[in-house]
């Protein structure tokens, strides 16, 4: 099977976009883990909720696309293990290890608790942590590695169907079936509430990944998208002004009909976006160079690691007093040299920890390009 560069563009540039949404995170209104002392309600806010529509789903339709190129080469038992290897072994190694220092500055910048982390560490374990500012403190799904720990329960739960039923490769996708796909996504959007992470609940990534496997690899479906591009991207924009402007004006505050309203108009943008953002990529980002390369082995590690430097490097400034727009730049510039540093000099180098951030150690001195949880081809 050929290599499709477009799809490890998308994780290597969305990866980079958590990167820029985190750091965001530390400056607008949302409840977060550390906070800066004064928060940006326009701009800030506004780019936030425009990232919030598409970013994670973009990574569960990857994740989806991928499951099906490595399902054509791998027996199941072959599927769940190398899952298991790539998203269970950095997920517990980030619970026990990244994730209690992020809760205990949490607990400290929100007034929650006074003293060295050291002292703190043992009560890591006093219930179960649900929320920002709750009263439990063991996150078991690593805080911002919910997306592992999300995708390995969607591995094993649709495993059994993947194998039974393929994608038909023979029917012709019409632009009809757009809006077909985008209605499970507003149903779900507005009568679903199971679990609320990264701005959707996960019955939602569920449908995204779905489609993943079956539409997003279909030739049919990609000649489809890119006929009716202009379309597509005049409803993502439209429905970005819609639901930006909802949110940040409070209108789902007045009333249950307008909240049904903007959740639906939300589904659509990020539909819409999703199918904007693959066809551009399937049409402007079909190769590869040595930008691509380095950034595929690194996006895992990247990944894994930006949070807990960001929420580090935020706790320390916090209470600092400089613009937001200085401390922006700075937050982004230093955690992606500290990110960036802590990957090439250390992470990429020793087998042992490669494995623990869902890489494929080295064998002989030769490096092996890691299989990551959305990049099983």
């Amino acid at each position: 099977m050929k290599r499709q560069y477009d799809l490890d563009w998308i994780r290597v540039l969305a990866t980079l976009a958590v990167f820029i949404y985190h750091c965001f995170m530390f400056f607008n209104p949302w409840a977060w883990h550390v906070k800066n002392n004064e928060t940006d309600p326009t701009y800030i806010t506004a780019i936030s909720l425009f990232m919030s529509s598409w970013l994670m789903p973009v990574f569960f339709a990857v994740s989806g696309i991928n499951t099906y190129y490595a399902l054509q080469k791998r027996s199941g038992k072959q599927y769940i293990k190398e899952r298991l290897a790539r998203l269970g072994v950095p997920l517990l190694f980030g619970v026990m290890i990244l994730t209690p220092p992020q809760i205990y500055m949490e607990r400290v910048s929100h007034g929650q608790f006074s003293g060295s982390f050291f002292s703190w560490f043992p009560k890591y374990f006093d219930g179960v942590y649900l929320d920002i500012g709750g009263s439990g403190n063991f996150a078991f799904v690593g805080l911002h590695l919910w997306y592992l720990l999300v995708l390995l329960v969607f591995s094993f739960i649709t495993l059994p169907v993947f194998l039974r039923k393929k994608p038909s490769v023979t029917k012709e996708i019409k632009p009809f079936h757009l809006i077909v796909l985008t209605l499970p996504l507003m149903i779900v959007s507005v009568l679903v509430d199971v679990v609320n992470l990264g701005g959707w609940d996960i019955s939602f990534y569920l449908v995204i990944f779905l489609y993943g496997f079956y539409f997003f690899t279909q030739a049919s479906f990609k000649s489809m998208a890119k006929r009716i591009l202009p379309m597509t991207m005049t409803i993502a924009i439209f429905t970005t002004i819609l639901f930006v402007y909802g949110f940040m004006t409070g209108m789902p505050a007045s009333g249950k009909g307008i909240s049904i309203l903007l959740a639906a108009v939300k589904a659509l943008n990020c539909w819409s976006w999703l199918v904007v953002i693959f066809t551009l990529a399937d049409k402007k980002l079909s190769f590869s160079n040595k930008w691509l390369k380095y950034g595929n082995q690194a996006s895992m590690p990247f990944y894994v690691l930006h949070q807990p430097v960001i929420v580090t490097l935020g706790f320390m400034i916090a209470d600092v007093a400089s613009s937001i727009q200085v401390k922006l730049v700075f937050l982004l510039t230093l955690a992606f040299v500290i990110i960036m540093t802590i990957y090439h000099f250390l992470i990429s180098r020793i087998s042992f920890i490669r494995i623990l951030f869902g890489m494929k150690g080295k064998r002989e001195g030769r490096s092996i390009e890691p299989i990551t949880s959305i990049d099983l081809k």
